[in-house]
């Protein structure tokens, strides 16, 4: 049944090849737990309480409540799917509470310092320093994930229409609107990238012309990060919640800025408002003669 459930996310559901794995990898946890545990040869025999004495074992093993969740949700799916399917009538997971969360606000990059790094930081020569700020300025100016960024052939910009088609989760399109000013650098990118390589499809290459991969964005974008700001964490989706913050901050519409993102839900972008939230308190202290 397993892997008719994980045939099912990833044909007919459309899940991204890395949260497939991440399906495949809890349930083989759980199911191994329930082996030595309880020599369970069934999934009908596994009840509640087994659920709920996998999750304290995860906690006890310092698993972090956030994890457990996202593990949890990994067993609604599959419990929901043997029901439908009618593999099982009763779902044990009704009678399971998730552990709470703390709120964790997602941590950006000032926009000075993004102006620092765009404008007056120093890249290499020739075709790699010019992928490497490419990369920078489309990540901030657009907000896309990195798989969506890996992806992107030289026919998913229109100059015409200055947007920019992605594919994200689930196979859904967007077309992402751009600035004049990345206009500019995206024309001076693109001949440096002819004159390197030849015609190429792939909008982003490596040093020696092969495809990018998303371990090479990640590096490299951690590394210039790293020149401009003292964040703990430095990654592709550190400028992602930078371009949703400053979005905000700066008078975009939450509706807006869900689109942009690509979510499927409200919910998901409004954990960026506390951030705006917080500017206006900081603002407020300063300026009202009673605060």
């Amino acid at each position: 049944m397993k892997e008719r459930f994980i045939a099912y996310i990833q044909f007919e559901k459309r899940y991204s090849p890395h949260t497939v794995t991440a399906y495949r990898n809890d349930l083989d946890q759980f199911f191994a737990y329930l082996q030595n545990q309880y020599s369970i040869q069934k999934i009908e025999e596994v009840t509640h309480l087994m659920i709920r004495s996998w999750l304290v074992y995860l906690m006890e093993d310092d698993i972090s409540a956030r994890s457990v969740n996202r593990k949890l949700s990994t067993l609604k799916s599959f419990y929901k799917f043997l029901n439908r399917e009618g593999y099982l009538l009763e779902n044990p997971m009704r009678k399971i509470t998730p552990p709470k969360t703390g709120k964790r606000l997602p941590a950006f990059v000032d926009q000075d310092k993004m102006q620092i790094l765009l404008q007056q930081h120093s890249f290499e020569d020739g075709y790699p320093g010019m992928r490497n700020k490419m990369i920078l300025e489309i990540f901030y100016s657009t907000g896309m994930r990195l798989s969506e960024l890996v992806n992107l052939r030289e026919t998913d910009i229109d100059f015409y229409q200055k947007t920019i088609k992605v594919l994200g989760k689930r196979n859904k399109e967007r077309l992402i609107p751009f600035s004049y000013k990345l206009e500019s650098s995206l024309k001076s990118y693109l001949e440096e990238k002819k004159k390197t390589f030849g015609e190429r499809e792939e909008l982003f290459l490596t040093d020696k012309g092969k495809n990018i991969y998303p371990k090479m964005v990640y590096l490299l974008v951690t590394k210039h990060l790293g020149e401009v700001t003292t964040l703990e964490k430095k990654s592709p989706h550190i400028l992602r919640h930078t371009f949703a913050t400053h979005m905000l901050n700066n008078g975009a519409e939450l509706n807006a800025v869900k689109e942009l993102l690509g979510h499927a839900n409200l919910s998901a972008t409004q954990v960026y408002t506390h951030n705006t939230i917080e500017k206006l308190k900081k603002i407020y202290k300063q300026a009202h003669p009673k605060a």
